[in-house]
């Protein structure tokens, strides 16, 4: 099952002798629980494409169809809606709330959604990540290793139908960034959970189950590892 498509992706910036292709006609596709990673170097247009991906940012032109849905023919409130309960976000930089505490960053998005978290899968996430003893802690008492173990809990908790990671081992050193992808790796598998993943990193990529290389805004190689 088609979890993710786009179609003929372009995102231009500039005009005149100024122009830049950032995307130039990116088509891809991606299943239902698989873990994928796109490469490229600095520059490549590859958090361009994670940014299209996710909504937060509008293509020139082309589609980007999450779980069946045309996500830029949805109004801005409606995109913020979907993007909140159908897709979840690992950042380089963890993005957690300072004044919440572990739980609290991670039921964060359904409760923003005004729903009860579902305790039993939270539950299993928490465990499976090894949070269950720093619930109560705050973000900023936590390891860089630990705040994106928080961070990958939240994006799973309203059970999305992806998870975009954008570079989710750049600041953690080279031992922490394993033990983190294998988390990543471990839920793909556990909770059959679609991640998209973006990295510089050759290393890391091979723990994905596909790598897609992307160079001057188009795919230039997809094959599975």
């Amino acid at each position: 099952m088609t979890i993710l498509s786009t179609s003929n992706l372009t995102k231009v910036y500039g005009s005149g002798e100024n122009e830049v292709h950032a995307l130039d006609g990116v088509s891809l596709t991606v299943e239902k629980g698989e873990f994928a990673a796109i490469v490229g170097t600095s520059g490549s247009g590859k958090s361009t494409l994670l940014h299209m991906l996710g909504g937060l940012d509008r293509p020139t032109s082309g589609t980007v169809d999450v779980d069946g849905k045309d996500i830029f023919s949805l109004k801005e409130e409606e995109r913020t809606i979907f993007r909140r309960r159908k897709i979840g976000f690992v950042f380089q930089n963890y993005n957690l709330v300072p004044v919440l505490n572990v739980y609290e960053n991670i039921v964060l998005p359904i409760e923003l959604d005004g729903n009860e978290p579902d305790s039993g899968y939270i539950n299993s996430i928490i465990q499976s990540l090894g949070l269950s003893e720093k619930l109560t802690n705050l973000s900023n008492n936590l390891s860089g290793g630990q705040q994106q173990r928080v961070a990958i809990a939240r994006a799973l908790a309203a059970k999305p139908a992806i998870i975009l990671a954008d570079e989710p081992t750049g600041n953690l050193d080279s031992k922490t960034s394993l033990d983190v992808m294998g988390l990543l790796k471990m839920t793909s598998q556990r909770f059959s959970q679609t991640i998209v993943m973006i990295t510089h990193n050759e290393e890391i990529a091979q723990m994905a189950d596909r790598i897609i290389r992307i160079e001057d805004g188009r795919i230039a190689g997809d094959h599975n590892v």
